[in-house]
């Protein structure tokens, strides 16, 4: 399996094994580990559940999308 140096962690580890089905796959599948990818899904739960977010709503997705950039320490959006 390929390695990639994590944007969130810093450290080389190894790379999804594909990109992940979210609107920024491809960056995500470039610059996070498989580690923190594991860790950023057991915490958008709890984000949900927390924030009583609905995905059906467009304002929820892009609140929770913020999160997951914030979360990984991807770049903001221009």
């Amino acid at each position: 399996m390929p390695t990639i140096t994590c944007s969130r962690c810093g450290e080389t580890k190894e790379q999804l094994p594909r990109p992940p089905f979210v609107k920024f796959a491809q960056e995500v599948y470039d610059h996070i580990c498989a580690d923190c990818w594991a860790e950023w899904m057991i915490q958008s739960v709890n984000i949900i559940n927390h924030s009583g977010l609905n995905l059906g709503d467009p304002r929820d997705g892009a609140l929770l999308q913020q999160a997951m950039r914030d979360f990984l320490n991807l770049p903001a959006l221009s």
